[in-house]
């Protein structure tokens, strides 16, 4: 039920979005919220879903002991730093092998989501580096939390929607560096995504 539940707030969520005008996704990347992916996949079907590789180390050390954990996390390193998919799939067949034994919850997380976590293998390193993680997104969430929690109550509607414009105007006066290697990703999309690339 709880999963049925998150796939129909989010399919609201993302339908708002696409009625408001956006028309198309490339690449969607997703923290593992219960029925993201699946909203995702019903308003916009030529997305593609590459679950927060941030998360997922996460969520894998929670299961490691202090003293392992910096062999686990250069372990799993190896898995989402590889080249290929080929060498990913390779580096999650050793990191297994080693650590099934101690932590296999850590192995089963990542075979269960490992159509998601492999996403970002069908590209080059440029955009890689740009949808491997929610962040950024996660920053501008930080910022938003630390002024309201200053804020005991909101007297009206109105009052809590400019506190939230202003704290992501304060916020936008940061975001002065580009992206990086965004234009080199942008050109590939260009290839990769022929027809959907606005001009």
């Amino acid at each position: 039920m709880a999963n049925t539940e998150g796939a129909k707030f989010w399919l609201s969520v993302l339908t708002e979005l696409n009625n408001r005008g956006v028309e198309d996704i490339f690449i969607a990347c997703v923290d593992g919220l219960e029925g993201f992916s699946e909203a995702i996949e019903a308003v916009f079907p030529q997305a593609e879903v590459q679950v927060c590789i941030v998360h997922v180390v996460r969520n894998s050390l929670n299961y490691v002991s202090y003293k392992d954990r910096k062999a686990v996390v250069q372990d799993l390193k190896a898995i989402y730093h590889s080249p290929t998919l080929d060498a990913a799939a390779q580096a999650l067949v050793s990191f297994t092998k080693k650590w099934d034994g101690t932590y296999p919850a850590i192995g089963q997380l990542w075979r269960r989501h490992w159509s998601e976590i492999s996403t970002m293998f069908a590209y080059p390193k440029e955009i890689r580096r740009v949808i491997y993680t929610t962040n950024a997104i996660e920053s501008v969430n930080r910022q938003i939390r630390k002024v309201i929690k200053t804020r005991g109550s909101f007297p009206t509607d109105e009052a809590a929607f400019k506190l939230l414009y202003l704290a992501l105007e304060n916020a936008s006066k940061k975001w002065t560096m580009p992206i990086r290697n965004w234009k080199p990703a942008l050109n590939r999309f260009t290839i990769l995504f022929p027809g959907r690339v606005p001009m």
